[in-house]
């Protein structure tokens, strides 16, 4: 699998084994390493089963570190998955090699089982930061995620497209998975109910501002966070091991 993931070069590639008809245990590979919890990767695997494999019930994912995922479609094809919440609490003392590793210093720093969180005061430093991946590498087996709420944009070029959305993000995991990870939908089940409790709302839209960056549809449901997505098919073929 690891093999595999290195070919694909993607973060990340997702491997399922039926269990029963709707049961599946899942792991993901980024190009490095086996990684803990992948939303986007899921996300397509349930894409591909709900679609092309005939699957109609819930699925019901079994993981190694995050316990049961559950996955399910809507009438209007959004894959709806249903992950832990995985809310950050504040960093006591803040790592020198995150400070120095970020080209602004943040607001607050923040961290869960997955990454640490910078929190900056406008979301304009979000999309301008730049960091030291070999800072951030020493960090491991923590990422960094760096976000904001939305706010106004100051120029064009400083523009996330303008959607109605309520926090915008990027991550960044060069201890994991490589530079800049394109749209992460496992640490917004961290992401969701920080902002929730501050925005207070309990369904938010998020944008992951990469350059392959994407919207993320997110609702608190108690210990659970639901985030949603749509997927589309790139590719079918054989791989020659």
């Amino acid at each position: 699998m690891q093999n595999i993931a290195i070919e694909n070069n993607l973060s990340e590639t997702a491997f399922i084994k039926p269990l029963s008809r709707n049961h599946f245990e899942i792991r993901w590979f980024s190009p490095i390493t086996e990684i803990d919890f992948c939303g986007h990767a899921t996300l397509a695997a349930s894409y591909v089963l709900f679609n092309h494999l005939g699957v109609k019930e819930t699925i019901e994912y079994s993981t190694k570190q995050v316990g049961n995922l559950f996955v399910s479609q809507s009438d209007e094809r959004q894959i709806v998955m249903s992950f832990p919440n995985q809310a950050p609490v504040p960093v006591v003392q803040i790592p020198e090699a995150l400070q120095s590793g970020l080209s602004i210093q943040p607001l607050t720093v923040l961290k869960n089982r997955q990454a640490f969180f910078a929190v900056y005061d406008n979301e304009a430093d979000v999309l301008n930061v730049s960091y030291d991946a070999d800072k951030l590498k020493t960090l491991a087996p923590l990422d960094v995620v760096v976000t904001a709420k939305k706010g106004p944009q100051l120029n064009s070029s400083e523009t996330t497209q303008g959607n109605d959305y309520d926090f915008v993000s990027r991550y960044f995991w060069p201890a994991n998975g490589g530079e800049e990870d394109p749209v992460t939908g496992s640490i917004h089940s961290g992401l969701a109910p920080y902002w929730a409790e501050r925005l207070d709302k309990t369904e938010l839209l998020a944008f992951q501002a990469s350059k392959r960056g994407g919207y993320l549809h997110c609702a608190i449901k108690q210990d659970r966070i639901q985030i949603s997505g749509t997927g589309k098919l790139y590719l079918k073929g054989k791989i020659f091991v």
